[in-house]
């Protein structure tokens, strides 16, 4: 039998899936700093559309971002005190591709649901999402990918998020690592943010037994998959989804269910390896074994 009980599997398997402080200290700012370089240069303060301030935003500004590091997001505001965004009212893609040709020479694509932002690759593996934006009246408004703009509020988000994890008595950062270690492991089927928002809605309370959590959550979490954005600026964050991912998801929680309640009966019953044999398909084969 391995050394590790399950609980001490869990705990090493949380560090070795959680950010460094070389990864927040470090790599992180200096994706950020390079990403914005281009932007600086491109869009001074000369430009009918300066380049204003910039944000980290997503999992890394959370303190969910898994190892290793492979995507950063940064929210690019851009000035409109030249009155820019009437130049690209109605035509927020034209605003997008001037963005995407600040980094000419630069392996790009245009990424999102509907083409929000720019993503910058790195030669040394990983990429940065920027996604430009002007602020309106507290939000920011982006690029919808069809010539129309969305409107956003990402740090209106993360405060949002950081009170429903110190209402989880501050488990819910670690709980949501390790169910969005299972959807990569798993076909992801939800995309990052919609699924920090379903766990941080699934529990009114929350321990640090995340092997019960876990199994909790996978019972309980698909009446939370239809949800609203919690800054109150989309109708349903599973709009992305079709009928047939939305089934598929559906089957992937379920038979994710299966596995973790049997691997906490075989806990329950002493049989460590067999409780960290079956947590080990749920959460990927780098869980210890």
């Amino acid at each position: 039998m391995s050394d590790l009980t399950v609980a001490q599997a869990f705990t090493k398997f949380l560090e070795d899936i959680s950010a460094t402080k070389y990864h927040t200290d470090t790599l992180i700012p200096a994706r950020k700093k390079s990403v914005l370089e281009n932007l600086e240069k491109t869009f001074s303060a000369s430009s009918d559309m300066p380049f204003w301030k910039a944000y980290l935003i997503g999992s890394a500004s959370k303190g969910t971002i898994l190892t290793p590091i492979q995507d950063i997001d940064v929210l690019a505001v851009f000035s409109n005190e030249k009155n820019a965004y009437e130049n690209y009212k109605y035509d927020s893609q034209s605003f997008l591709y001037r963005i995407t040709r600040a980094y000419d020479g630069v392996a790009t694509q245009e990424v999102g649901a509907r083409g929000q932002a720019v993503r910058v690759f790195f030669e040394t593996g990983g990429y940065v999402d920027v996604a430009p934006v002007f602020e309106s009246g507290g939000a920011y408004i982006i690029p919808a990918g069809d010539k129309t703009w969305l409107t956003t509020s990402p740090l209106k988000a993360n405060i949002w998020f950081e009170e429903q994890n110190k209402t989880l008595d501050y488990h819910l950062k670690p709980l949501v690592k390790l169910v969005k270690k299972w959807n990569k492991e798993h076909s992801s089927h939800f995309s990052s943010f919609h699924l920090e928002t379903i766990v941080a809605n699934t529990f009114s309370t929350l321990g640090s037994n995340y092997r019960e959590a876990l199994m909790k959550f996978f019972l309980w979490s698909p009446s939370y998959i239809s949800i609203s954005d919690p800054t109150g600026y989309s109708s349903d964050l599973s709009s992305y989804l079709t009928y047939l991912q939305r089934t598929n998801a559906l089957q992937a929680l379920t038979s994710a269910h299966d596995r973790a309640k049997k691997a906490v009966e075989a806990e329950s019953l002493g049989d460590y390896d067999e409780a960290k044999r079956l947590w080990s398909i749920v959460l990927g084969n780098d869980f210890p074994k």
